[in-house]
């Protein structure tokens, strides 16, 4: 994203680049063949470079949102409606105006037409997220949408199922990492591929020339040199080639067009998909365990030799932060909980900033709102030392029954959201979560050190069994902003409700809709580029059923019309 906004520094080589190229080719000019076989190489050179800045500018924070911006509309002339209303009050009219609306724009549903336009099979669901991603990539710009483009995806999100509501949101993110981390959105425009077509006829046609020219003057060294970096170009434009057709904006621009074969092409395509991969994103959630990081052995600060101490450093972070993938369950529980608050003629956003207090309710645990109510990285701490603590005492449960699977999947939520709190900050509210987190995982390893204790399940088992009759902030103060023995009493709690993990889990969707809902589109936008995040599947899906601030809901246009009697 920083290279998109530094498009002029980037145009600034290409021109630099070009001339002192053209320079040396001008002066080391010989009458010989090779002159002439440089040619075409360094057009193909010029149009790359080109083509790199072109992307570039496109995806530039302010490019990108004038590119999305409407044709400005001035409404009907109010001047020149004054003008007549005041002539013929004038003239001795009874004039009256009447306030009429216009017809409500006919909204095409894609439950229908996506599938049945589609001469492709396998392009159906492209084909929407393609659609979706022409409408929704507003969102990215900080823009905000009417109505009629809600009643557009809701038609599809309420009728579907929590599979292809995922899929297409995949596929959406799918466009929108393309259209700021590479060249694919101007390489399937009209000149994108005139330009592709230059460049890949350009590197052949060098390759054809050099090897029937005059090569018997140069060295055997220079000759094979030469033909490797030849090789090399064809072979990079031919695995461009392959990817080009192989890619989701091909099979959508084939799909679109009747008058050639479409077919018998895809099926010729369909080979090649063999050097590709079918995955749009890393499907994979982060995680970090505040108790378990306790344990973890510290990167020696005494290593002065810089590679050892980068080695350290990379090796503590890859096993601090395991990926787990993200369940099926958890998904559709996710797309459940988001239709039970929409319909097709309301929407509940309130539930996006419930933070739990929906789920408590509904359980009628009223009385563990404190929990909830507290700031929002102090709710996070909180219920992820209590998930952490009833999960030790569950995991023996039996694997295949409903309560394993909900506690597994809440404490794959609470790892994954206390990893945004640490280590992408930025993604959440704002708030004093590093610090809270710093004073909390220091009373826990004190706590683990005074006691000589010498693994995690040891420590939450001992952590469960403290007392906690006095409130903690009672007897410590507010100086510390640990909550470590908060946690232990919410724990406690916890454990005497009969439906404690469907507290659990429900409490944790609710966090992470609202962290959703509170992240800015460009911190989504950049998480593009590290393989994705699952905060940024759920807030897209946000704004597909209605969930999100995005909106301008209004009741259509309005015209005024005079009745002159």
């Amino acid at each position: 994203m920083e290279d998109n906004a530094l498009w002029l520094r980037h145009l600034l080589g290409l021109l630099v680049q070009v001339l002192v190229a053209f320079y040396i080719f001008v002066k080391s000019l010989r009458l010989t063949q090779l002159n002439y076989v440089a040619i075409p190489m360094f057009v193909s050179g010029i149009i790359k470079y080109g083509e790199r800045t072109w992307a570039l500018r496109s995806a530039s924070s302010d490019h990108f949102r004038d590119s999305l911006l409407p044709r400005p509309d001035p409404g009907p002339n109010y001047a020149k409606f004054m003008e007549e209303y005041v002539l013929r009050e004038a003239e001795g009219y009874n004039i009256q105006w009447t306030k009429m609306k216009d017809p409500k724009v006919v909204i095409r549903s894609l439950v229908t037409d996506g599938a049945k336009d589609c001469h492709i099979e396998a392009a159906s669901t492209p084909r929407r997220a393609y659609e979706y991603f022409q409408i929704y990539k507003c969102l990215f710009a900080d823009l905000i949408l009417g109505f009629q483009e809600l009643e557009m995806s809701k038609s599809f999100f309420l009728h579907g199922d929590w599979k292809k509501a995922f899929s297409v949101i995949e596929m959406e993110l799918a466009f929108v990492f393309d259209s700021f981390y590479t060249k694919s959105a101007i390489h399937y425009t009209r000149w994108g591929r005139i330009l592709r077509s230059l460049t890949l006829l350009s590197t052949f046609a060098t390759l054809a020339a050099y090897y029937f020219s005059q090569k018997h003057q140069y060295s055997r060294v220079d000759v094979i040199i030469t033909y490797i970096l030849l090789v090399g170009a064809v072979s990079l434009e031919i695995l461009g080639m392959i990817g080009w057709l192989c890619s989701d904006w091909a099979l959508i621009w084939l799909d679109h067009h009747e008058k050639i074969p479409v077919k018998q092409i895809y099926k010729a395509i369909s080979f090649l998909k063999l050097f590709g991969s079918e995955s749009k994103w890393s499907n994979q959630m982060m995680q970090y365990n505040l108790i378990s990081s306790c344990f973890e052995v510290e990167s020696t600060k005494s290593c002065l030799f810089l590679p050892c101490y980068i080695y350290h450093k990379f090796k503590l972070k890859t096993e601090a932060e395991p990926t787990e993938r993200v369940p099926d369950l958890l998904k559709k529980y996710i797309f459940e909980q988001l239709l039970e608050h929409t319909s097709d003629s309301k929407e509940d956003r309130t539930f996006c900033t419930s933070r739990g207090s929906w789920v408590l309710d509904r359980y009628q645990s009223q009385d563990l709102n404190w929990s909830v109510e507290k700031e929002f990285d102090q709710s996070i701490l909180l219920w992820h030392i209590a998930t952490d603590l009833c999960y030790h005492r569950d995991e023996n449960l039996e694997p295949q029954s409903v309560a394993y699977v909900v506690c597994h999947v809440s404490k794959l939520l609470s790892n994954y959201i206390l990893y945004l709190l640490v280590k992408q900050p930025f993604m959440l509210p704002n708030g004093i979560g590093k610090i809270r987190f710093q004073d909390t995982f220091a009373e826990a390893k004190d706590f683990i050190q005074e006691r000589s204790i010498e693994d995690a399940n040891t420590a939450r088992q001992r952590l469960l069994n403290i007392k906690t009759i006095i409130l903690p902030g009672d007897v410590k103060g507010d100086r510390s902003k640990s909550v470590l023995f908060d946690a232990c009493r919410l724990a406690k709690y916890l454990q005497n409700r009969e439906r404690k993990w469907q507290i659990i889990v429900g409490v944790w969707v609710e966090m992470l809709v609202y962290a959703a809902s509170q992240c800015r589109s460009n911190h989504h936008a950049q998480q593009l580029a590290q393989g994705g995040e699952l905060l940024t599947h759920v807030w897209l899906l946000l704004a597909h059923v209605g969930l999100s601030e995005h909106f301008r809901i209004s009741e259509g246009h309005a015209r005024v019309v005079l009745d002159v009697r």
